[in-house]
This record gives structure tokens, sequence and C-alpha cells, in this order.
């Protein structure tokens, strides 16, 4: 338990560093690019996402299981044959990439170099989602602290160079906006890959059981498969919604310009302000995914209950003043981004869905660990379409237009948490209270 909380520390203060800097880029875009610029880079945003969890097939949570549940002499094998299932995937996806990608009408407002740097993005994922994956399941949690940190501070040490020294048009300073992002990709890659390689030299050296390659690809996609599920499913939601909402809003009566306008100073300034807190709950993720595993593998069902109370109130602890303060102080927070701006009422509007979301991941992270991915993707898919559903009806409601929106995106969120954490309570044999049945 103490190595539990140590490594979550870790990563708690890494990632408040890499959200402040994270702050600090999403300000410098906002200047850089404007309201319709950052608007067409929030939209974009979703679809980089969708290609990384693709790219990566989960391997980050399946090779952190596996490592956790196994013996250190296992490990070796397995990160060999990780890689070469990971060479095998890439090749493939780029293939599919490069056929399919440039004739997405996504990018038809983009530069046509934009669909390029995607592909680009491929290898770089699936390679440092094995070495990732490693040191999260072997709790060197210091080296994804550094890697997340440097994410940030490489895209932003690059934005105010680029920025500062040159004058670009519209369509090239969105496209450099994202070159920014693919280069901090690039930058983690080089990191973490080195540290991975030096491992493996170390892993040479000490004693080592071989395993069979249909062994550990069965393994990592009993994991994997439903994970990247999970991911494709949010993912793509999350890819489609920006236009689903733009068209929603048109439908209340909003012209289409502005709708877009709406969304990315919902996205560029409400939802960098509100889930600014969330790098507690994704450090939370990342370390409950190898600790729930290993303690379900040996049946210590009281350290998962333990566990779970201190999370769930650990999460409140931050999660209920984070949202107050958001709630109370939303003019002068989103006026760092834009003076009399309506996102000051979006933030106030969306603080259940920041709340709710902050309990999500790391019970997401509780289900993975107990086996239960396919339920996690059965709440995903039920919460999503009634949020949809209600987002629509709200939405294109000419008195509402994107509160409405809003408010269905607050119900979704309460639906998605309550299931998480009946299914929870019941596989580990406590209440709603957390008390033991």
């Amino acid at each position: 338990m103490n190595i539990f909380f140590k490594s979550a520390l870790l990563l708690i203060v890494a990632a408040f560093i890499g959200e402040c800097i994270e702050f600090l880029i999403n300000m410098v875009l906002a200047r850089e690019l404007g309201e319709e610029g950052l608007g067409l880079y929030m939209s974009i945003l979703p679809t980089i996402l969708f290609i990384v969890v693709i790219a990566s097939l989960e391997l980050p949570i399946s090779i952190s299981k596996f490592v956790a549940e196994k013996e250190v002499i296992y490990h070796r094998s397995m990160l060999m044959h990780a890689l070469r299932f990971a060479t095998i995937c890439t090749i493939v996806f780029t293939v599919i990439a490069i056929w399919v990608l440039p004739i997405i009408p996504v990018f038809d407002k983009y530069h046509p170099l934009v669909p390029w740097l995607f592909i680009l993005l491929i290898p770089i994922i699936a390679f440092s989602s094995v070495a990732r994956g490693y040191f999260m399941g072997a709790q060197r949690m210091g080296k994804i602290a550094f890697a997340n940190f440097l994410r940030r501070a490489g895209q932003l040490l690059l934005l105010v160079i680029l920025f500062t020294f040159t004058t670009f048009e519209a369509e090239m300073a969105l496209l450099v906006a994202l070159c920014t992002l693919i280069a901090s990709e690039l930058l983690v890659f080089s990191y973490l890959f080195v540290a991975f390689l030096i491992q493996m030299r170390v892993l040479k050296r000490e004693p080592r059981a071989q395993l069979s390659g249909s062994k550990v690809r069965k393994s990592l996609l009993e994991v994997s498969i439903p994970t990247t599920g999970l991911r494709i499913f949010h993912a793509a939601t999350f890819a489609i919604k920006p236009f689903f909402i733009k068209e929603t809003l048109v439908r209340a009566g909003m012209i289409d310009s502005l709708a877009m306008v709406q969304y990315g100073k919902m996205a560029g300034v409400a939802f960098t302000i509100g889930f600014f807190p969330a790098f507690i709950a994704h450090s939370l993720l990342i370390v409950l995914i190898p600790t729930v595993s290993e303690a379900y593998s040996k049946g210590d069902l009281t350290r998962l209950r333990t566990l779970l109370r201190k999370v769930m109130l650990l999460t409140a602890a931050y999660g209920i003043p984070a949202v107050a303060v958001f709630y109370f102080y939303a003019e002068p927070l989103t006026s760092l981004f834009f003076e009399n701006s309506p996102a000051i009422r979006y933030l106030q509007l969306l603080v259940p869905y920041f709340l709710f979301h902050f309990f999500v991941i790391p019970m997401q992270a509780y289900l993975i660990g107990l086996g239960l991915v396919k339920d996690a993707f059965v709440h995903a898919l039920y919460s999503t379409v009634f949020s949809f559903a209600m987002m629509y009806v709200l939405g294109s409601n000419p008195h509402l237009q994107m509160d409405g929106i809003i408010l269905g995106m607050n119900m979704g969120a309460v639906l998605l948490t309550f299931l998480h954490y009946v299914t929870i309570c019941k596989k580990i044999g406590v209440n709603l209270l957390l008390k033991k049945i």
C-alpha cells in the first residue's frame, strides 16, 4: 500500500506540473490561433486520440498487467514477443492509414500535410507503448512521470520558439501547432525507448525463462482487445462529438461558424479548466491497474476493499473543492483565455460532468484490474447512447442550445459513474457504502 501511494504521489506531482504547462499551451494556442483556429485545433484532437488508441492497441495496459502478475524471469521473453507484435501492428496500421487518412473528409479544412503527420505518429506510439507498459507494470513510475512531463514541456517550448520568432498565416499556424504536438510525442518516444533498451540489457543478464509467442500474444490480447475496443469506442465518440454538437446547434438555429466557435470555447476553455484536476485521477489510474491486478490475482479482497475506500475518499477530497472553485470563480478563470466569454456559463454548468469523471477514471482502472473490461465497455455504451440522445433532444431546442448539450453530457457522466461503482462493489463484496457484505 505504501508503494502504491508513493508511486501515485510521484505521478500526481509530475502530472500537476504537466497540467500547468498544458494550461499555458492552450493559452498560447488561443492567442496565436484565434477563436476559429482554436476550434479547428480542438476538433482534430479527438481524431489524434483515435489514432493513438489504434496504434497502441492498449499495450501499456496489457503489458503492465502481465508484468505485475508474472515473475521477473518471464519479463524479457514477453517483451521480445511484444516488440515483434508491435512491429507487425505498426506495418499493418501504417499501410491502412496511408490509404484511408488522406480521403477522410474531416481533413478538408486542414493543411494537406496534416494526415501525413498522423501517419508518422503510428510507429512512435506503437513502440513507446511497449516501453511504457513495462515501466508501469514494474512500478518504475519515475520514468512514466518524467515522460508525461517531457511531452508537455517539449510542446510548450516549441510553440513559444516558433510563434515568437516567426509569423504564420492561419492555416500554416494550425499546421505548426499540430507539428509541435507530434514532435513532443517523438521526444517522449526517444526517452522511453532508450530507457527501455537499457533495461532489456539488464534483464538479459538476469535468470530468465522462455515463453511461447502464442502464449504471450494470447495473454496480451485477452486484455488488449476488450480494452482497445473500449478506448476505440471512447475515441470514436470523442471524435464524433464536435461535429455532432455543431450539427445539433445548427438544428437549434445557430449558424455553422458560430457553432464551431462555441464548441472551441467549451473544449478549449471550459474543458481545459475543468479537467485540470484530472491529472490526479489519471495518475491513480496508472498505478491502480498493476496494483489491482496483482491483488486480484492473489485473491486479496481485503486489500482491494481498503484500496477502493481510500481512492474514493481521495477523489472526493480533491474533486469537490475543485469543482466548487470552478463554479464560484468561473469568470476570472475563463478570462485568462477570452474576455466576456460564454465559457463562464459552460464551466459552471459542466461542474457535475467534471466531478463524476474524476471518479470514473480510477474506477475504470479498477474494472480493468478485476478483469471486467467487457463490463466497462457495456457501461460506456449505455451511458454514451443515453448522453447523445439527451444532447440531441435538449441541444436542438432553440431555447437551450449549448446549455442543453451540457445537460445531456452531465446525465451521461452520472449514469456511467453509477454503473461502474455498482459493478465494482458487487465484485469485491461490499455494499454501496463500501462496507463488507
